[in-house]
């Protein structure tokens, strides 16, 4: 496979990096990367710095595990990992239609739990959702959530955790109060307006669009920018994670990734998906940083946000140990056969706060996308847990 020809057929010859330089592109590309998993429950304030990232820089491709360190930046003018965002886009496959809608997302939370034979962290808050929507109003629409086993993050989070006692009951603190998660997964339970099947519902998805409004979107990345990642809309969003809305290239950045994140979650057609997905990269703040692994244990191409700062008080009665203020960005990984997304997580930068004793990579929190499919009959949750 030579994935340069690839590039070069599609978006023409840029200006040659050297032999070197390929040659430690290609071997970071294809390195493989560990697992992870997340999801929030810290308040959080924000200050009002934003890193720069250097307009000239170009992002080189490596990969980004948990615990390692952030990617760094090259003077190579060839940014191969936007051309391999770029490449992911255009191989967005043929979506079929069907009747219902299903979407199985994975979402999780890190804490960081001190014992005495040593501190580890642990992947709490877990849980899984699922729901499908009729694609006509009055074909019905479901919606089910599960807790999943709370579990230590890495081998070496697990070896400390059995040093612990391996304790099935994990008590952390949760954003302002003390809350134990479970080793052990709970069944099934519909929730939402009224428990179980809404038959009357369907036929509406992201912003209350229609299926039939989805499949006439524009697939010009400008205009779907316009549609989607307008400055309204990420200042909205950027308010209700709690983030400062002064620092409004790193905060926009970030919130045009988690805007992203739920309209490439909803029926799009491929080339809408392509459109969208070009527009997000094209986007100031936001950088193309090579091939990650996803909370799943799956490997993709991404994108991230500028960093910025988080600062975590005593204001809501928080122990001391765990004040302080972090970096992290927000990262999206695509699947680079198919162009779907696989996973929004949150990615430590600089260490602090809660997170002072881990390292750049470490995952804040996350939403993984199982599946999002149509499908011709009713779905039904999964029986077998996702790890």
């Amino acid at each position: 496979m030579d994935d340069l020809r690839t590039v070069r057929e599609k978006y023409g010859e840029p200006v040659p990096p050297t032999l070197g330089e390929m040659a430690e592109a290609r071997t970071r590309m294809f390195q493989d990367a560990p697992r992870r998993r997340v999801r929030p429950g810290w308040r959080l304030k924000a200050g009002a710095v934003v890193v720069a990232a250097g307009a000239a820089a170009a992002v080189a491709i490596v990969s980004l595990g948990p615990g390692t360190p952030a990617p760094s930046t090259s003077t190579n003018p060839v940014d191969l990992g936007r051309l391999a965002v770029l490449a992911a886009a255009d191989k967005a496959e043929s979506q079929p239609t069907g009747n219902y809608w299903q979407v199985d997302t994975v979402s999780g939370q890190a804490y960081v739990v001190p014992a005495k034979t040593g501190t580890y962290a642990i992947f709490g808050a877990h849980d899984e959702s699922f729901n499908w929507v009729g694609a006509k109003r009055g074909m019905g629409e479901a919606y089910y959530g599960r807790d999943l086993p709370a579990h230590p993050q890495t081998p070496r989070d697990e070896a400390l955790w059995r040093r612990a006692g391996a304790p099935s009951s994990i008590r952390v603190w949760s954003g302002d109060n003390w809350a134990t998660y479970t080793t052990k997964a709970t069944k099934w339970t519909s929730y939402g307006p009224n428990v179980g099947v809404q038959p009357e519902g369907g036929g509406e998805f992201v912003d209350g669009k229609s299926a039939e409004e989805l499949r006439n979107l524009p697939t010009d990345p400008g205009k779907l920018a316009a549609m989607f990642l307008g400055t309204e809309t990420t200042d909205r969003i950027a308010a209700a994670q709690g983030l400062d809305p002064k620092a409004r290239t790193g905060m926009g950045a970030r919130g045009q990734i988690m805007r992203s994140s739920a309209v490439l979650r909803a029926p799009i057609p491929p080339k809408v998906r392509a459109g969208l997905m070009k527009a997000l990269a094209a986007r100031p703040g936001v950088h193309a940083i090579g091939r990650v692994a996803d909370p799943l244990g799956r490997t993709g191409v991404a994108l991230a946000s500028d960093d910025s700062p988080m600062t975590v008080t005593g204001e809501y009665g928080g122990p001391r140990a765990y004040q302080g203020t972090y970096r992290s960005r927000q990262v999206l990984v695509f699947d680079e056969r198919t162009g779907a997304l696989l996973s929004r997580q949150e990615t430590l930068t600089v260490p602090g706060g809660p997170y002072a004793r881990m390292k750049p990579g470490f995952v804040i929190e996350y939403q993984a996308n199982r599946s999002t499919v149509w499908t011709d009959t009713k779905p039904k949750p999964p029986t077998e847990l996702p790890f």
